[in-house]
């Protein structure tokens, strides 16, 4: 066999092997598919990181809503309740920690000051007037005398699988304005 001949019958073969695909879908798949399982992965852990900040946004926003709707003083049984109502509005094994703190403002002092804090449970520590500072640019500026009631809700978080998340506590601070006035704790003077 000549030389020429043989590089004749190289060339076929290599060309026949280039466009030969028989076998490359099962390589294609050993590549892709767990780069495409780690992606599902990653979605479902991002989705649920999401959707369990949005859980416990709406559960503050519902809790500060109804105190603020209040016309009538509360007291420790009442906030506990709402506890228990913000922890039946969350997934299924997160439990909250809140608290529940009325602020106003002192035009003379320049300062907010805590009427009063309560947190169900003692699970997170009560604000008074100076430790509120820490907070004070969280709080929308208002006018002498005027009140708010923040809720506070913190919820511990934990993916469901590692794909970069950690875990982490999903805090929430809800500011509203009483709709009757001033929100009072009993046996609190509420000047």
């Amino acid at each position: 066999m000549s030389r020429e001949r043989r590089t004749k019958r190289l060339m076929t073969a290599l060309r026949r092997f280039r466009r030969d695909d028989a076998g490359s879908v099962l390589v294609e798949a050993v590549m892709v598919l767990p780069t495409m399982f780690w992606v599902v992965l990653a979605m479902f852990v991002y989705w649920d990181a999401y959707k369990s900040i949005n859980t416990v946004q709406k559960a503050a926003y519902t809790v500060s809503d109804t105190i603020s709707r209040l016309q009538t003083d509360v007291d420790g049984a009442y906030l506990t309740g709402l506890h228990g109502v913000m922890n039946y509005l969350l997934d299924a094994g997160q439990t909250a920690r809140m608290r529940v703190t009325s602020v106003t403002w002192d035009e003379y002092d320049d300062r907010f000051e805590v009427l009063w804090s309560y947190s169900p449970g003692a699970s997170m520590i009560t604000l008074d007037t100076d430790t509120l500072q820490a907070y004070a640019s969280l709080i929308p500026a208002m006018t002498d005398g005027d009140t708010v009631v923040v809720v506070e809700a913190a919820v511990d978080y934990t993916p469901a699988f590692d794909v970069g998340l950690t875990d982490t506590t999903i805090e929430q601070f809800v500011v509203t304005r009483p709709r009757a006035g001033r929100v009072c704790f009993v046996d609190i003077a509420c000047f």
